[in-house]
């Protein structure tokens, strides 16, 4: 709808325009007051009528048919305002060409529908969302599935063809298809993008799968439980159009002070008429000061006012990481009550790290190290990955490996040449294990009093520890957990000196939750939540009279994202948060929060200042233009009432350009220390 409109108002601002200037060129005030004249010809009186009449019936009619929502709704705003100055203008100045009088209003029309024309299509542009999450969510399942038919072969069917009862096959790698339940095979299945769970999920007969997870390294035979619109793809899909039907329909700053312009000025027309028929009867001056008020009470610059700073507060939010895709939202930024961060991917890494270790007598840390990444060298596990990063950070050289070995469920081996550290052989290599604790009761290892209370610790954290074991000796233990995000200690200290409430929420269990919020300070933490309880949790907020922003980054995250007041998604996220957020952070830096804050109370407040310069005039405009200060011979005509307006039209453009100063660089936001600090 947003991109339909901007280029309507486009194309018919440019347009008409370029059918405005002859009717500024033969337009008799501004002649007189630029000092200028062009030649006239037979049929030259006629070329203001025509072309403001083309003008009108091609920029002006527009904004009479928006006009009739507002009018119908009891709610007169900006559309009606413009309505009544473009109409009123209009008819008088035909009148005029059959009924001379002391003015006619044929260049004001014209300009102003330019100008409002020009407002609105900078509007649109900068409102335009053409959100397309219900499609990113469509597209995590399969177009097809590899059903088992009853001789046990395989056929690939569209996913539309599966039913209830069916057997699919799901291949490594795979997405599954349908939700439904494992009847043979063992995989880990990668579900963060649906329950927001860090850690890739073990699956065997019996467990619960969900259609659109990605299967992991093992094949899994799967007895279809639901599709279609039964799946839990399917609900949250359900649930993010709902909460994107449901978002408040929020009156904007400039069709308020429109409304309130509305009543005021056809309150000022009728006092206006009524005065003067009992001064003077009724007669030509009476409806030329009518007319006169009601038009000098839209002014050029309101159009203008809103727009204006929109432009340039998505520019200056785009040049800082942020890409504002609702302007209201921009707007509400300002007075939020509580932001909800999700844990996975926002406040943390997303990704596993090694966050403590601890070592026997006799073995140093970084050998220790060392040991585990040459071990890992060949998988591709997470926990692998975290082991190898950590070496490298350290600046460590593993030493040779080989005989790699995973040994399901438990860890893996391989056969590493030590003869470089302390009580390693000097030929052949030693038989080395990394894994977890069910790797250790395999290996009948004892723990050592000290590594098991490093364990216990650990676990108390929420972390996950895993062993490393040389020629069957216990030697050491690595603390993993998910990496908390350097920024998130600094933007809960912001937000918290801006005086807004700071919650988690997430699909992790309630340890590790509990581990995370301790660790940055959190106030509120709703932690084992389920995608459709995670909408309501932003409800729960939301019901106790709190305006609530949520930050993102996944499929899980869409629901609350677009039920939020202000949907703000990590720009690394999936598709689908990013399309269904109102701000989106590019830079992926948390931080970027507090600038949106901040940006948004600025622009909001050059909104209010640019109302007040393009309305305030007519505090004094219209008393004058209604003809308070006849009596002492003041009386404001329309050319001096269409002066005061382009000058107030001068004035907002130049206070809209003052936003650019606004500094939104680091440490200088609320709260934020330098990052060495």
């Amino acid at each position: 709808m947003h991109e339909g409109h901007e280029q309507m108002f486009r194309r018919r601002f440019f347009v008409s325009t370029l059918l405005s200037i002859p009717v500024l060129l033969y337009s008799e005030t501004l002649q007189e007051w630029l000092g200028f004249s062009v030649p006239a010809f037979p049929g030259s009186e006629w070329i203001n009528p025509v072309f403001a009449v083309v003008v009108f019936v091609y920029g002006g009619v527009p904004f009479l048919q928006m006009a009739v929502p507002e009018l119908k709704d009891r709610a007169p705003g900006m559309m009606t305002l413009i309505s009544m100055a473009i109409s009123v203008a209009f008819v008088y100045s035909l009148a005029s060409v059959v009924f001379p009088t002391q003015s006619a209003f044929f260049w004001e029309l014209v300009t102003l529908i330019d100008i409002m024309l020009l407002g609105h299509w900078i509007e649109m542009r900068s409102v335009r969302r053409a959100s397309s999450a219900i499609d990113e969510l469509a597209k995590l399942m399969p177009d097809t599935a590899e059903r088992i038919t009853d001789d046990g072969e395989t056929e690939e069917v569209p996913v539309s063809d599966l039913s209830e009862g069916d057997l699919v096959l799901v291949r490594p790698g795979a997405s599954i298809p349908a939700d439904g339940t494992v009847e043979k095979g063992d995989s880990d299945v990668e579900e963060s993008m649906i329950t927001g769970e860090s850690k890739p999920v073990s699956k065997e007969p019996g467990d619960e799968v969900i259609g659109g997870t990605i299967n992991g390294d093992g094949s899994l035979r799967v007895r279809v439980g639901a599709t279609g619109e039964e799946t839990t793809l399917a609900g949250i899909m359900r649930l993010v159009e709902d909460a994107q039907q449901s978002k408040s329909k929020t009156q904007v700053l400039a069709d308020r002070a429109a409304g309130w312009l509305f009543y005021v000025a056809l309150g000022a027309a009728i006092v206006t008429a009524i005065a003067w028929t009992l001064a003077v009867s009724f007669n030509a001056t009476v409806i030329e000061r009518v007319v006169t008020v009601l038009v000098i009470a839209c002014p050029h610059a309101l159009g203008l006012a809103i727009p204006l700073v929109v432009a340039i507060n998505t520019s200056l939010a785009a040049r800082n990481g942020m890409l504002v895709r609702d302007r209201i939202a921009m707007e509400e930024a300002r007075n939020l009550d509580a932001i909800i961060f999700d844990k996975t991917g926002t406040l943390t890494k997303g990704e596993h790290g090694v966050v403590d270790m601890a070592t026997v007598d006799g073995v140093n840390e970084d050998d220790a190290l060392a040991l585990a990444a040459a071990v890992e060298s060949d998988s591709e596990h997470m926990i692998a990955r975290a082991i190898r990063e950590a070496a490298a950070e350290r600046e460590l050289t593993a030493p040779d490996a080989s005989g790699f070995e995973a040994i399901k469920g438990r860890g893996v081996r391989a056969t590493v040449d030590v003869s470089s550290f302390a009580g390693g052989s000097s030929d052949g290599g030693d038989e080395v294990y990394v894994g977890g604790p069910n790797l250790l009761t395999q290996l009948d290892s004892e723990i050592p009093d000290h590594l098991k209370r490093f364990a216990d610790e650990a676990g108390e954290n929420a972390q996950t520890v895993v062993y490393l074991v040389r020629e069957g000796e216990l030697i050491a233990a690595f603390a993993m957990a998910d990496v908390i995000r350097e920024e998130s200690y600094r933007v809960v200290d912001a937000l918290h000196d801006l005086g807004v409430e700071v919650a988690m929420l997430t699909g992790d269990s309630q340890d590790v939750a509990d581990a995370v919020a301790d660790e940055l300070g959190i106030d509120t933490v709703f932690a084992e939540v389920l995608p459709e309880n995670k909408d309501k949790k932003v409800q729960e907020l939301q019901d106790q009279d709190k305006l609530v922003g949520m930050v993102g980054d996944g499929v899980n995250d869409a629901p609350a994202l677009t039920r939020a007041d202000v949907g703000i998604a990590i720009g690394s996220g999936t598709d689908v948060a990013v399309q269904s957020a109102d701000v989106i952070l590019v830079q992926n830096n948390p931080l970027d929060v507090v600038r949106l804050v901040k940006l948004s109370k600025a622009s909001y407040r050059k909104m209010q200042e640019n109302i007040v310069w393009a309305a305030g005039y007519n505090v004094f405009a219209l008393p004058l233009a209604a003809g308070v200060l006849a009596p002492i011979g003041i009386l404001l005509s329309p050319a001096i009432g269409a002066l005061l307006m382009s000058l107030s039209t001068v004035i907002v453009a130049i206070n809209a350009q003052l936003l650019r100063r606004v500094d939104l660089s680091l440490p200088n936001l609320p709260g934020v220390s330098p990052p060495n600090a």
